[in-house]
This record gives structure tokens, sequence and C-alpha cells, in this order.
């Protein structure tokens, strides 16, 4: 009994530090470092710490008690939670537009009228968080469009990856969903009632 909860300690102790590591490392990569993505980047944090964390559970003689599997085990669960973080934490607070409509009611003094919203997201949201550029650059570094004479155009991952996204979102996203005051499947089918627009299409918009 005392063996285990010797090594539940010790697993706790250095998962701690595993997590300071992490938030050192990340600190100064997004200070010091130029940064493409942030979720991309914050990974790469997690993979550098894991490099840094998991030598010390082969080293360190107070960690002998752990047998080889139980070393690996702790090296990938450190590693699940470091990636649950980085999607979790920096990227979700870095692109999420919940988090930027409460950080907008704070900044506006608590309040903002209901009939405003479509204006304050259009207006202010696309612009303060460049989420067209930031939005481009993102599909541009997984690889799934490019850019080339001023047309954005999907590559063939990007033209895997949208099929499937809305063969999911048809078959597999909620038919009644609460928007506002009312259920709704609006969301399974988003160009149910898109309007035709040709003017912006490029010559060639396919790979």
């Amino acid at each position: 009994m005392l063996t285990y909860s010797k090594k539940f300690f010790s697993a706790l102790i250095m998962t701690l530090s595993y997590f300071a590591i992490l938030f050192l490392i990340y600190w100064v990569h997004i200070n010091y470092f130029k940064v493409n993505v942030v979720l991309y980047d914050a990974i790469i944090d997690c993979f550098i710490a894991l490099a840094i964390s998991t030598p010390l559970l082969f080293f360190l003689r107070s960690l002998q008690t752990f047998n080889i599997f139980e070393k690996v085990q702790l090296s990938f669960i450190w590693l699940l939670a470091g990636t649950l973080w980085a999607i979790s934490v920096p990227t979700v607070i870095d692109r999420s537009l919940s988090f930027y409509i409460l950080e907008k009611l704070w900044q506006r003094g608590g309040g903002i009228m209901l009939s405003s919203f479509q204006r304050v997201i259009t207006e202010e949201y696309i612009k303060e968080h460049k989420v067209v550029e930031m939005r481009l650059t993102e599909q541009k570094e997984s690889g799934t469009i490019e850019i080339e004479n001023g047309c954005v155009i999907l590559t063939h991952k990007g033209r895997a990856i949208a099929k499937f996204s809305l063969f999911f979102r048809k078959h597999f996203l909620p038919k009644q969903r609460l928007i506002m005051n009312s259920y709704s499947d609006a969301l399974t089918e988003p160009f149910r009632e898109s309007v035709p627009i040709t003017d912006y299409l490029c010559k060639s918009s396919s790979k």
C-alpha cells in the first residue's frame, strides 16, 4: 500500500513538473519567438516539454519504483493532457467568438443592446480579431488551401475535409438545436438558404 501511495504522489509531482515546464516553454515561445498557428505551436511546446520531462523518469533515483510500462504510460498521459490543454485553453481563447462576446461586453461596461450584436460582430469582431486574415493563414499553414494570383483555392486535402465536414454536419449534428428562443436544424445545412453569388468566384476554383 505504501508503494502505491509513493507512486501516486511521485506521479502527481512529476505531472505538475511537466506542466510547469510546459507553461515556461509556452511563455518563452509566445513572447520571444515567431508563432505561425497557435494550436500547432502550442502542441510543439507539449512535445518539447515531454522531451525534457520523460528522461527524468528514467534517471531520477527517486522514480525507480516505476517500471518501464508505467514510465511510458505516464509519458503518454502527459502528452495527451498537454495536447488537451493546447486545444482547450490558448487555441479556444485565441479564436472563440464566445470569449469575444464576453470580452466585448466587459469592454463596453457590461451590457450591449441585443439588436446591435449583428453590427458588433460584422463591424468590430471581424476587424479587431483579424478573423479573415487569421483563418486564411491557419488554412494555408494546414495545407487545405493555396493562394494563387489573388484566388483562394481548395487543395485536395481541403476538399476532402470539406466533404467530410458537410457530411458530418448534415447527419451527425443536432436536428433540434436551441438558437435563441427556438429549436432548429438550420446549422445542419447552413447553405440551405444561401443566395447564389458568382461575382467573387475565381475562373478556376478547383485543384
